[in-house]
């Protein structure tokens, strides 16, 4: 039985089947530019629950969504939009999936913490506060 700290580690995560096919060729491709964060998309991937598109909880982080999340390194709170690499835009609060927080925010629903390596290797904790599914307006 995994212990809780497991939990946290890797919790529970929904994937979107139309995002997953996407994603998984986007990762593939970037596994010589980015290999990290493309192997840590890819192995979340692998391990979620995929599901239809109109069978996705409006809770969960999907591509486009706004998400509201705490990080434990500096124990602020930041809202960004999870885009794809070629929209990213930092000073505009728009993440890649496939920088490292990105592609650790992908499939957690609000509630859910994370247990995620930022670029030193350090792990830290993401916690999802809020989250506006794609097409809402920016909280």
């Amino acid at each position: 039985m995994p212990s809780q700290a497991d939990a946290v580690a890797r919790p529970r995560i929904i994937m979107a089947e139309t995002e997953v096919e996407r994603l998984s060729t986007l990762a593939t491709q970037m596994q010589q530019a980015a290999p990290l964060a493309a192997d840590m998309l890819l192995a979340e991937i692998d391990r979620a629950e995929i599901r239809a598109d109109n069978d996705m909880p409006g809770d969960v982080v999907r591509m486009r969504s706004t998400v509201r999340f705490e990080d434990d390194a500096n124990g602020l709170a930041r809202s960004v939009l999870l885009v794809y690499p070629k929209e990213a835009d930092i000073e505009a609060g728009k993440i890649s999936v496939l920088s490292l927080v990105g592609a650790g925010l992908i499939g957690l629903a609000v509630g859910q913490s994370i247990r995620w390596p930022d670029r030193d290797g350090h792990e830290r904790l993401l916690r999802i506060l809020k989250v506006e599914p794609p097409g809402c307006l920016v909280f």
